[in-house]
């Protein structure tokens, strides 16, 4: 069995190996009866670098299965690899934001802010007496 060429091109493109995913068929589980048991339909992927599994077992051909089971798989590993692109964007903004130049209303609302607390702060006295 080969797989559809939007898949193969969509695993290209992520630069996922065939080899990588180990692919199984296995007995389903759930309602079903005597069919169910007598038949592995049940499409089973695990990509081996990143650890991603999917188990499909919604239509009752084992072919059916296998093509939805390698596109659940492909959408998975994409969404992965878009949360890797979006969290080094996140923490590339975090820094910028965190070490920008402050504007100049930030600066004086800062040192309004040292200058309250250290009048505070003054304020306190020692405890206890001159005992």
């Amino acid at each position: 069995m080969t797989l559809p060429s939007q898949i193969l091109e969509k695993l290209a493109a992520l630069g996922v190996r065939l080899d990588d995913v180990e692919e199984r068929f296995v007995r389903g589980a759930g309602p079903g009866g005597q069919k169910i048991n007598k038949t592995s339909s049940t499409v089973w992927l695990r990509h081996g670098p990143t650890g991603v599994e999917v188990r499909c077992q919604r239509e009752r051909s084992q072919g059916a299965n296998r093509e939805v089971a390698w596109g659940e798989l492909v959408a998975k590993l994409q969404a992965r690899k878009t949360q890797a692109l979006a969290a080094v964007v996140d923490a590339r903004e975090a820094e910028r934001r965190r070490t920008r130049q402050k504007s100049r209303r930030q600066k004086v609302r800062m040192i309004q802010s040292k200058k309250h607390r250290a009048k505070h702060k003054a304020r306190r006295g020692r405890v206890g007496g001159d005992d």
